[in-house]
């Protein structure tokens, strides 16, 4: 039996360089965000406690989602007219589209921030050629902060309105010219496709959905798939890797599920895993507010 020494530690990652967005509010299961010059509201079932700010506060914001019965389902009430449907925000050097979408979504995720400054402290100290796989890519950001770290990428995502934003993204970021290449595919075929080819990577970049289905019909589903899809990945990795990075939303599991599985994984190659939960800092009462469980690995 381990020692308590030896139990992995359950790390907490929070961004702290934004300046375009703020998480201002939380309580009765709803969070107050402001994303450029828009205020909304949205769900966020975790904060199971009183809103910090006067009702006030929240009466003025732009936007709220109303979620309806069916998971990820809802619409939209606007109280104050928004100027554009779209709205360019920055983070770092990348500049990248937002907007209030219909499944909730603002086209950005604010705590994986905290993976962007990650991926490329690790490509710019290994200070050597990189190639990265971005796998359930979304709008790329993780992708266009690899590319920006001097890294070729390969992104990856079922969805072509997704990549097309994507490429929108990389174009506001002024890293049209950086290698990307954009690819409409399921994950776990096109990893298997990159391994009959032997194309080796240094990097990886995960960010898999409960469910989801690919460009064909394919059913991806979180516990039956991910074990498949992290022995694929183990067999196109380099002899000399630098990272992997891991997040899940929306699964009931904590982080030593990914912990383990991406521990086993990479065995052979030593290095350091760590786990934990992607959270945000709420300016009004400074709670932390925890939205996903993620686990990385470096050298």
């Amino acid at each position: 039996m381990a020692s308590p020494a030896d139990l992995p530690c359950i790390e907490i990652f929070i961004p702290r360089a934004w300046k375009d967005y703020e998480f201002l509010d939380s309580g009765n299961g709803r969070k107050l965000e402001r994303y450029g010059a828009y205020t909304f509201i949205r769900p966020a079932p975790q904060a199971a406690w009183e809103p910090a700010l006067p009702e006030g506060a929240w009466n003025e914001a732009h936007g709220v989602f109303q979620p309806s019965h069916e998971e990820s389902g809802g619409r939209w009430q606007f109280k104050r007219p928004l100027t554009t449907t779209e709205w360019t925000m920055t983070y770092g050097g990348l500049k990248f589209q937002a907007q209030a979408a219909a499944s909730r979504h603002m086209g950005v995720f604010p705590e994986q921030a905290s993976h962007w400054d990650w991926i490329g402290e690790k490509l710019r100290v290994a200070n050597r050629p990189a190639q990265v796989l971005n796998l359930f890519g979304y709008t790329g950001l993780a992708t266009l902060a690899a590319a920006q770290a001097g890294a070729r990428v390969t992104h990856v995502d079922a969805s072509k309105k997704a990549i097309q934003v994507a490429r929108q993204n990389q174009a506001l970021s002024g890293l049209s010219e950086r290698p990307v290449r954009w690819i409409v595919d399921d994950a776990l075929k096109f990893v298997r496709r990159e391994e009959r080819r032997q194309v080796r990577y240094e990097g990886l970049i995960l960010d898999p959905p409960k469910f989801g289905r690919g460009p064909k019909g394919e059913v991806w589903e979180f516990f039956e798939l991910m074990p498949r899809l992290m022995q694929a990945c183990q067999a196109i990795l380099s002899d000399n890797p630098l990272f992997i990075v891991i997040t899940a939303y929306a699964i009931q599991a904590s982080a030593l599920s990914l912990y383990h599985a991406l521990k086993e994984t990479m065995a052979p190659f030593g290095g350091e895993t760590a786990c934990g939960e992607l959270a945000l800092q709420e300016k009004s009462a400074g709670r932390v507010l925890s939205l996903a469980i993620t686990a990385r690995w470096s050298r």
